[in-house]
């Protein structure tokens, strides 16, 4: 019997980092999550980052095909929002026909970047993801 005793105990289970303080520093807020939350509420807004940090300015019309499934209304409410958050940047080009883009601002690129590691997580768990969205509908039309 040859085994190896070099190790005798099993792996150590793999803790999740610790997570950061995340106390409020300003009044209005609960932590600096909430603050964030706030600033990417809606649906569409995380996409419009995600999308406008993938390469320079970006025509409305590439925005919208490149967030599919939003109206043109709240694409356009999304955009003001977050032009006036200062997280995007909005030139006009003063021509006919109207030429508009959208960039990221500083603080836009920054949340962006923050962003990163969300979509990593979803690229890693989109399978089981998928799986579990299945599950719930399913059981949701079960009721029904």
């Amino acid at each position: 019997m040859s085994s190896d005793r070099s190790n005798p105990l099993p792996p150590p289970a793999q803790t999740p980092p610790p997570a950061r303080n995340c106390t409020p520093t300003l009044p209005g807020f609960t932590c600096g999550l909430d603050a964030t939350l706030r600033v990417i509420a809606g649906k569409w807004k995380p996409l419009i980052l995600y999308f406008l940090a993938q390469g320079g300015p970006t025509r409305y019309g590439e925005l919208r095909r490149a967030v599919r499934d939003v109206s043109d209304k709240m694409l356009i409410q999304q955009l003001k929002e977050l032009e006036a958050d200062d997280l995007v940047k909005r030139t006009d080009y003063k021509e006919v026909p109207p030429r508009v883009d959208y960039s990221l601002t500083p603080l836009g690129g920054s949340l962006a970047e923050a962003l990163v590691p969300l979509c990593s997580w979803g690229t890693e768990h989109m399978a089981q993801v998928s799986r579990v969205f299945a599950q719930r509908d399913a059981w949701n039309n079960k009721g029904r």
